[in-house]
This record gives structure tokens, C-alpha cells and sequence, in this order.
């Protein structure tokens, strides 16, 4: 087992994998920004490294500074967390090539499935069930766009082959709109992303986005842990999660995540992932792979029992999974909510200083979150703040104490995403269940 680990991240992820860290009696070296100076997280690592001002791509997306951090406090490896250089295996691979471990999947893996279409024929190969769609990249012959447009069906959707966040997308409803579409799409891509490729998928109208999770080691084994649902959400962007799936037959359930475990062991993969799907009609259909730890890791957690971070530190440390499928079972029920420093209903940004934060508490009840009373949150980076997580024997015991939860948060001196999640909690149509990817924004144009 490692004995110093850097954490390569801020935020509540950076406190998450302090903490599981610390359970291991694995000492951490904190990097930050200027602007996180006075982070919890700093003052509770053994070692703190500044490794530059607060924009982004002068710390947190610094390579270089990163590295010298991890070599200058003698540190074994280094967990990158969730955003920022995760999913970038350049950065993956300067870490193994300094003599650090990564913690997640090897570079390779992480250049294959970040590749949307190389993704999609991976899982194709791996008998993992895709959205209909081209076989690779779109081509630049009009009349071939044309053809591959009318063999799937209107509407389409064009994707950034390098994509991801929600960005890159555009929906096509008539052929009169397509030509125009790819190329503003090729054109948001190449600015974005580097990658100028676009490939097409049907547009499923009222899908569910479900997600497998899975961890995999180096020895060949692999297993899931379960389905989440993360269907309520607003411009791609979750705000919701809950696990398990309301609604969805066990059966379907199971296949698709055996799939998804085979997948891994056919692809070598390592480290824990997440499979993403759109469910709908009783289909699943793979749209992306994220290869590190989702935000919306807790829920599955709680209803598995199984710590995620810390499986992905003893993998990367060489260990075999301590887990076997039939060993892994789903109790209850739970429901995490992200609670982010912005308007609630015009989702603008609420960066600021923090004159009271009352957690919420009781039976069930989980807080992850980096902000106390006084915190400046820096206008810098994202959002999110926190997640507040339940658990419950039943989805309606997690409802109630969601509620009960959220009612007893208090974060004040910024504006939050509280009342709108105070909301939904009694809406009518969330209690009942199985809502679309849809569904939320729809919501918000109805309530407007």
C-alpha cells in the first residue's frame, strides 16, 4: 500500500479522497490555487502544495506544477479525482513516465473510451448494446451526411467525437437543418475539445440516463455495483441521483451490468468507471464511458456498502479486488443531491462569502462538502459545494428524509440550488418516479 498519496483536485472530491486516505493510514500531499488557500482540505493534509494563481489552466490544469509538487514531498501516487485532468491521458501518462502510480485507468483506456466513436465500436465489440447510429466519424460528402441521416431517422443528434460535460451536442429534426448542424458542431468541437470530429446517433425523445458503475483490477476481475439513475438534469448537467433505478425489471438490470463487467475484463481495464445509458422502451443504449470516479458516487455507496475511492486506491496499488459479484448486493435506497453556489431557478453563479452553513444530520443522512462558516466561494471554477446524500430502507423512507434533510440546511451570505430541490422533492411526478432526461427542464418552463 502507498504510504503518501498527492491529490490532484479541490473541492469536495479533494476532502473525499483525504478522507479515504486517511482510513488507509495513507499520508496526503493537498495542491492548491491561490484562490483555495483557506480550504479545509489544505489544513487538514500532512503536506500542502501552491501550485499557482486561481485561473484553471494556471493550476489545477498545470501538468508541470503538479508533478514537481508530487516529486518535491516524495509522494508514491497521485488521485486526480473527478474534472479537471482525469480523463486526460496525456496527463495519466506523464504521471506513470515521472514514476508515480495513477490512480485510474491505465492511459490507453482512458484514450479509447474518451474517444466517443472509438468508444462506441469498443462496446459494439463487447456486445454492449449502442444507440443506432454512423460507424465511425461523420464524412464530409453532403450526400453521404444525407443517406446515413435518412437510414437512421429524424431526429438525430450530432456529437463531438471528443466530447463531454453536455457540450458539443446538437439536435436535428429535418434534413433541410442537417448540413448546417455538422458543421457548427465541427466547428464547437475543434475550439473546445482539439478534435474536430463529429459522429450521429438517433435522438431517443424521452430517454432515462441510467449509469453502471464498475471497478476492475489488474488480475482480470471486474464487477458492477449496481445502476444509478441520473435523469434530472438541465442542459446535460445532473442535479439528482438516486439508486437504485425506480421502475426498471431487475432482469434488465443485471444483464446490462454483467455486460458492462465483461466489457472491462474484454478491454483491460482498470480502476473504477462508470458505463453511461439512455434507457428507454425497455433498451438500453451505451452513450459514454467516464473513467474516474463519478460525483454521484455516494449513492451507490450507501446502498452497497462498497467504498469506491478506497477500492480505487488498493487497486492502484496492485491489490486484487476484495469483492465478487455474488457478493455484492443492493440494500435500500438512496438519493443524493447537489447543492451548488447559484441562482435556483436563473442558475447563475453565486461566488461569495458564506456567513452560515448549518449541515443537515439524523439517521441516514451523508454531507460531503468542503464549506464551512466564513468560506469564500471563488467565482474561479465550478459551482457544486456539496452533495447532501440519504439513505433509506425503502425510496420513500429516502424521499422523507431528503426532505427533512434539506429542510435543515442552512447556507447562507450566497444563493443556492436549495429551494428548487425543495421542490422537486414534492413534485409529484419525481415522487413518483422514472422521470426523463426531459423532464427538469421542461419543469422549469412550465414554472417560468
Amino acid at each position: 500500500m502507498f504510504k503518501k498519496i498527492l491529490i490532484a483536485n479541490r473541492g469536495e472530491i479533494a476532502l473525499r479522497v483525504q478522507r479515504a486516505c486517511r482510513e488507509l493510514g495513507i499520508q496526503t500531499v493537498v495542491v492548491y490555487s491561490e484562490a483555495d488557500r483557506e480550504a479545509k482540505y489544505v489544513r487538514l493534509a500532512d503536506e500542502a502544495v501552491c501550485i499557482g494563481p486561481a485561473p484553471s489552466a494556471q493550476s489545477y490544469l498545470h501538468m508541470p506544477a503538479i508533478i514537481s509538487a508530487a516529486e518535491v514531498t516524495d509522494a508514491e501516487a497521485i488521485h486526480p479525482g473527478y474534472g479537471f485532468l482525469s480523463e486526460n491521458a496525456d496527463f495519466a501518462e506523464r504521471v506513470e513516465k515521472s514514476g508515480f502510480a495513477f490512480i485510474g485507468p491505465r492511459p490507453d483506456s482512458i484514450r479509447l473510451m474518451g474517444d466517443k466513436v472509438s468508444a462506441k465500436q469498443a462496446m459494439i465489440r463487447s456486445g454492449v448494446p449502442c444507440v443506432p447510429g454512423s460507424e465511425g466519424e461523420l464524412p464530409d460528402d453532403p450526400r453521404e451526411l444525407t443517406r446515413i441521416a435518412r437510414a437512421i431517422g429524424y431526429p438525430v443528434i450530432i456529437k463531438a467525437a471528443g466530447g463531454g460535460g453536455g457540450r458539443g451536442m446538437r439536435v436535428v429534426h429535418t434534413e433541410a437543418a442537417l448540413l448546417n448542424a455538422v458543421a457548427m458542431t465541427r466547428n464547437e468541437a475543434g475550439a473546445a475539445f482539439g478534435n474536430p470530429a463529429v459522429y450521429m446517433e438517433k435522438f431517443l425523445l424521452n430517454p432515462r440516463h441510467i449509469e453502471i458503475q464498475v471497478l476492475a483490477d489488474t488480475f482480470g476481475n471486474a464487477i458492477w455495483l449496481g445502476e444509478r439513475d441520473c435523469s434530472m438534469q438541465r442542459r446535460h448537467q445532473k442535479i439528482i441521483e438516486e439508486a437504485p433505478a425506480p421502475g426498471i425489471p431487475r432482469r434488465l438490470i443485471e444483464r446490462i451490468g454483467t455486460r458492462c463487467a465483461d466489457a472491462c475484463k474484454k478491454i483491460g481495464y482498470r480502476g473504477a468507471g462508470t458505463f453511461e445509458f439512455l434507457y428507454e422502451d425497455g433498451e438500453f443504449y451505451f452513450i459514454e464511458m467516464n473513467t474516474r470516479v463519478q460525483v454521484e458516487h455516494p449513492v451507490t455507496e450507501l446502498v452497497t456498502g462498497v467504498d469506491i475511492v478506497v477500492e480505487q486506491i488498493r487497486i492502484a496499488a496492485g491489490e486484487k479486488l476484495q469483492y465478487r459479484q455474488r457478493g455484492i448486493q443492493m440494500n435500500g435506497h438512496a438519493i443524493e443531491c447537489r447543492i451548488n453556489a447559484e441562482d435556483p431557478y436563473k442558475f447563475t453563479p453565486s461566488p461569495g462569502r458564506i456567513t452560515m452553513w448549518h449541515p443537515p444530520g439524523g439517521p441516514g443522512v451523508r454531507v460531503d462538502s468542503h464549506i464551512y462558516t466564513n468560506y469564500f466561494v471563488p467565482p474561479n471554477y465550478d459551482s457544486m459545494i456539496g452533495k447532501v446524500i440519504v439513505h433509506g430502507a425503502t425510496r420513500e423512507q429516502a424521499l422523507a428524509r431528503m426532505r427533512i434533510a434539506l429542510s435543515e440546511t442552512v447556507v447562507d451570505g450566497i444563493l443556492t440550488n436549495i429551494p428548487l430541490h425543495r421542490e422537486l422533492l414534492v413534485d409529484s411526478r419525481f415522487v413518483e418516479g422514472g422521470t426523463s432526461i426531459h423532464y427538469l427542464e421542461e419543469y422549469l418552463a412550465a414554472r417560468r
